[in-house]
Parts: structure tokens; C-alpha cells; sequence
């Protein structure tokens, strides 16, 4: 490229907010879209506040306690160490409970700029006859194993960027601007399953396969092997006979396109990782440069439903990341002018819906449930007026105190349960310009505007006293008997802090919530499993890991009776743990 294009390239180059997690290029991505480089468009405008029914989110809290040590650097431990019972786990739980997490964020004398960034660091709390061991490895991944052989941080993350290698001469360190940006493998974000093998996984094109009795890995999956796909999310969802579906990024010389993908229930040899995986459809982006960011989809007995967001990835920034000296962080935006998109997917043939239903710029992480019901596709998903949220997650803002981090707090927008019925029949006898849900007691609207276009608008899944909890994130549910099923409960963490500081139970039947919470104590994702031979919904127990960042090698296991959401017992675990993002329970006889 001439000096005067780079120019005028670096010259648009803006800092913009933060993303929800992690999404990572490989060099293929950037080869793909060198044809792209003159495709860069004017700074989104940018909001910085919730708003919804006029009513302003944003808080005014004072006096928010110091959390630093959930952001804190710790050891592994490889081998199973006992915990302290209290109280009682029931008998009836066997297996290993996963976690993932960043769990190391310094290397040498460099450190990670973002929470995201951290060491991928995989736990295990395995349950049996009422007593609980833990164990912790670092993933071995090549981003791991780089920084560790180099003392320093090697490969650049999603908002920390590589220093060229200092035993490098001048020249060839100027030469380094001009290489691609290498992809990092740092899979810290889940533990999934295909073929009934884990895997952990983060948003890049690789995959590490795990051993879950030992946390050993095992072996390194790429996608872009098998699917033409640069990237896969780290929320899959599996059908009761363990069909696996995904969504992934793809991007050629005509654009970005998001794609669907199928991957079969069961292995042919015991060798097999991803073969059969298909792409079932793809999905061209509405920006061809600027593909919206999504961190997970909604899947309905029939269908795959993809919210594309107003949450913006610039290409011409990632291509010319390495020049500018900007993280994969810095290339994201958020446009308020635009509207949010559901794609409907039927899943057995990968077509797409010609109805396109339009909502008001929204930003979403995690789906709750999605099911189909009397003609009609009800989704709901854990969501804000505003993209912006994540972009205070930044280590050094999670380790402040005092006013600083009363204002971190109060400048980050809330996330709140919701729901949107879709009419699934719409056709050419269809009315426009009223309401066509009609499901008794929903104030959901949806409104036909055009010929295919259906204008929605969603409804509280949520009471006034959910207001005070700071909305909730991470959603669970019973997946495994009501995953694409009408359902009547979800579990999340209430977000009083930066991170979660209480478990919440919602009751869709009346909305109502029924809280855990005790104070100075961080609760994780909430994880259900049921009871045996459970004949309700609710019948089972929760699992959380509840960091203590206020007192020495007290974090614990907690588990609670999921129908009445009282305590049960919990397993003390004498070492220190970093509040992490997402697990999963692997049970066994």
C-alpha cells in the first residue's frame, strides 16, 4: 500500500469502547480483507447511559468496596486438594464441576491491560458421596507456553498489544508493524462439549480439547480445519442427541458474513474432533466491513435466531492493527443509530427467514431461553440500552478504590432479563400497523412495517425489585430438560458491583426473585443441576464458586437448594481463586 494510503488509513484510526469478550483474527482473516481497506466508515456516536421507558439506570452508589483480588495473579494446583465441608453437600451430586478464567495477569514485568486478557486458568471441584475436592491447571496453550518460555508477554490479547521482541535489531522491530497480527489460542472463557468430548473455548478460530478428570490438554482444534470460518463463540447448544450448534464469523473479498454451523452427535473413530461439522447457512453482514460483534445466539426447537447488534467490529482497524499499534479492543463500536436484527434459521435446512424482525439498538452477551408457542417465536435474553458496558473492564479499573471506583460503577449501564414474542406466520394476509402478539398478559409488541420487516418491542421479564440487585447477568436455566421448552425459571448474579454480589431465582410466573447474598462475598454463574429422578422444573441444586477477595483462601463452593434458594453447604478451598467467567457440571455415575 502506498505511504499515502497508510496515511490517511491511520489517520481514521479512533479508540473505541471496549467489547463484551473475547474476539480474535487469525492471519487468514487478515489476508481476506486487504481487499477491504478502503471500506472504513465515519466514528459511530457513541451513548454512554441506559435508558429505557425513560428511565434513566445509571447509578449514583458510594462507598463500593475494594475488589483487587479478584484481578490477582495466582498459582496452580495440578493435583486434587481437599476442602473444608460446611454445613452439607448432598450425596446424591457425583461428578466434576469445570470452571474457566483468566487466572494469571502479569507476565515478567508486564502486565495485561484487560480483564479478558488473563491466562486461561481451568478449574475442577469434583463431588462425591457429600465430599469435594479442587484442583487448577494453566491451560497449555502456544499463547501460554510463548509467554512463559520469553518472560514476557509475547502474543497480543484482546486489549493488551504485544511489544515488538526487544532482542530484535531497530530495523527488524519497525519490520514487526507490518506482519499480520498472530491470533492468540488463550482460551479462557468456557468449558463445551462436542461428541461428548470438552473442550474450552474462547472466540477464536481455536479450541483446546480437555481432559475433565485431570484438566490436562490434550489436543488444539482449529476450526478454519474443517469450516470455512475464522472464529466460533464459546456458547454452542446441543440437542438432547448431541447435534452441536455454533455461529461463526467468515470474511472474503465481498464482505463479512455470519454463519451457522452443525456439528454431529458422535464420533466415527475415537480420533475425530470436529469432522462432519457443516456450515448450515450464512448470513451476509448488513456492513460488509463492519460485522456486528455477537458473543452467543438463541436456538428454538425449529430454529436458530441470531440478534445482530449494533455492536460494531471495524475490519480496516484490525487489518492495520499492528501498524497503529491498536488492540483487537480498539476496534469495536457502538452506533445507537442503527436497529437490532433477529435472523430466524429453520435448523433441519438452513434457510433463512425473508421476515426480518427489527428492534431498538440493543446490546446483548447471553440469551436465556428461546421456545415456539402457538404460532408464535418467544426469545429472551438478558439485555441493555447501550454497547458500552464492558468498556470499563479493564484490569486496572477493577483494582481501584475509593471515589474511583464508585465511578467506574456508576458509569456502566444496566443489564436486565427481557423478552420479545415473533410472530412466526406473518405472509401476505398479515395487517399492518397493529400489535400482532396476542398472548394474554404480554406487553410485548410486535408490529408489521413492511412487506417482511416486523417492528418488536419486549417485555420486563423482571419486578421493581430487581432494580435494586443492579439487574443480573449470566442467565441459567434446567438446559437439559428445558432448553427450546416453555420454562418457568432462570438463575443469574445480581450486579451491585463490577461483578457479581448476589444469586438471584427468577419466577416467571408473577416475576418474582428470590435472592443469596451475604456481604463482601462475589458469587459466579449459577449452574443447575437437577436432582434425580426429578419430576419439577426447579428440583435440583445451584452451584456457584464465590469469590472472597477480602479475606485470605476462603473461597468456597456454594450450593443451594434450587426450589427454596436456601444454602445447603459449601466446600472451602484453601487456596485463593480469581473470579472467573463460565462452567459447566460433567456428571458421573
Amino acid at each position: 500500500m502506498a505511504a499515502a494510503s497508510w496515511g490517511s488509513a491511520i489517520k481514521r484510526i479512533h479508540s473505541e469502547p471496549l467489547p463484551p469478550e473475547h474476539l480474535f483474527v487469525s492471519p487468514a482473516f487478515c489476508s481476506h480483507f486487504w481487499s477491504l481497506i478502503q471500506a472504513c466508515h465515519p466514528r459511530a456516536t457513541q451513548t454512554r447511559f441506559l435508558k429505557s421507558k425513560n428511565i434513566n439506570y445509571c447509578t449514583d452508589l458510594h462507598g463500593l468496596p475494594c475488589i483487587e483480588k479478584i484481578v490477582s495473579s495466582v498459582e496452580d494446583c495440578p493435583e486434587p486438594i481437599n476442602t473444608t465441608i460446611i454445613g452439607r453437600i448432598p450425596e446424591w451430586i457425583n461428578g466434576c464441576f469445570l470452571r474457566n478464567g483468566p487466572g494469571k495477569f502479569e507476565i515478567g514485568n508486564q502486565k495485561f491491560n484487560h480483564w479478558f486478557d488473563g491466562m486461561a486458568l481451568l478449574h475442577q471441584f469434583k463431588i462425591s458421596n457429600g465430599q469435594v475436592t479442587y484442583r487448577s491447571r494453566f491451560l497449555s496453550s502456544d499463547s501460554y507456553q510463548a509467554n512463559k518460555e520469553h518472560s514476557r508477554i509475547a502474543v497480543s490479547e484482546f486489549g493488551t498489544v504485544t511489544m515488538p521482541d526487544p532482542c530484535k535489531n531497530f530495523f527488524q522491530r519497525f519490520l514487526s508493524r507490518f506482519e499480520l497480527p498472530k491470533s492468540t489460542d488463550n482460551a479462557n472463557v468456557s468449558f463445551v462439549t462436542y461428541k461428548g468430548d470438552y473442550y474450552v473455548s474462547t472466540e477464536s478460530s481455536v479450541m483446546h480439547k480437555v481432559d475433565p478428570e485431570t484438566l490436562e490438554t490434550t489436543k488444539k482444534v482449529d476450526w478454519s480445519k474443517f469450516i470455512a470460518v475464522n472464529a466460533a463463540t464459546a456458547h454452542p447448544h446441543t440437542e438432547p442427541d448431541g447435534t452441536t450448534y455454533n455461529m461463526g464469523n467468515s470474511y472474503t473479498s465481498k464482505g463479512a458474513y455470519y454463519n451457522i454451523i452443525r456439528v454431529p452427535p458422535t464420533k466415527n473413530t475415537a480420533e475425530e474432533t470436529l469432522d462432519g461439522a457443516i456450515v448450515l447457512c450464512s448470513i451476509p453482514s448488513a456492513d460488509k466491513a463492519k460485522p456486528s460483534y455477537y458473543h452467543s445466539f438463541a436456538m428454538s426447537e425449529n430454529y436458530v435466531v441470531f440478534i445482530e447488534q449494533p455492536f460494531k467490529i471495524d475490519l480496516l482497524k484490525i487489518v492495520t492493527s499492528r501498524l497503529t499499534g491498536k488492540s483487537i479492543s480498539d476496534c469495536f463500536s457502538w452506533d445507537p443509530k442503527l436497529n437490532t436484527t433477529f435472523h430466524l434459521i429453520r435448523k433441519q435446512t438452513g434457510e433463512i427467514s425473508s421476515v426480518k424482525y427489527l428492534a431498538k439498538p440493543l446490546s446483548t452477551l447471553h440469551q436465556i431461553n428461546a421456545y415456539e408457542e402457538n404460532g408464535f417465536l418467544i426469545i429472551d435474553i438478558c439485555a441493555s440500552d447501550d454497547g458500552l458496558a464492558i468498556n470499563n473492564y479493564k484490569v486496572q479499573n477493577l483494582r481501584k478504590s475509593g471515589e474511583a471506583l464508585d465511578e467506574v460503577y456508576n458509569n456502566l449501564c444496566r443489564v436486565f432479563p427481557c423478552r420479545f414474542v415473533l410472530p412466526l406466520n406473518v405472509n401476505q394476509l398479515t395487517p399492518y400497523h397493529q400489535n400482532l402478539n396476542n398472548w394474554p398478559n404480554s406487553t410485548a409488541t410486535a408490529i408489521r412495517t413492511a412487506t417482511n420487516r416486523v417492528f418488536c418491542t419486549h417485555e420486563d421479564l423482571y419486578g421493581a425489585d430487581l432494580l435494586q440487585y443492579g439487574g443480573l447477568e449470566f442467565p441459567q436455566i434446567n438446559y437439559g430438560q428445558y432448553n427450546t421448552r416453555p420454562y418457568r425459571y432462570f438463575y443469574g448474579c445480581g450486579f451491585r458491583h463490577l461483578v457479581g454480589d448476589t444469586l438471584i431465582k427468577m419466577d416467571l410466573h408473577g416475576k418474582h426473585m428470590k435472592v443469596w447474598e451475604q456481604p463482601g462475598l462475589y458469587p459466579s454463574e449459577p449452574v443447575f443441576v437437577p436432582s434425580p429422578n426429578a419430576t419439577e422444573e426447579d428440583d435440583g441444586v445451584i452451584l456457584s464458586v464465590v469469590i472472597t477477595p477480602n479475606k485470605d483462601k476462603s473461597t468456597f463452593l456454594l450450593v443451594l437448594d434450587a426450589k427454596t434458594f436456601e444454602e445447603l453447604g459449601r466446600a472451602v478451598v484453601p487456596v485463593n481463586i480469581p473470579y472467573g467467567f463460565h462452567g459447566t457440571f460433567n456428571a458421573t455415575a
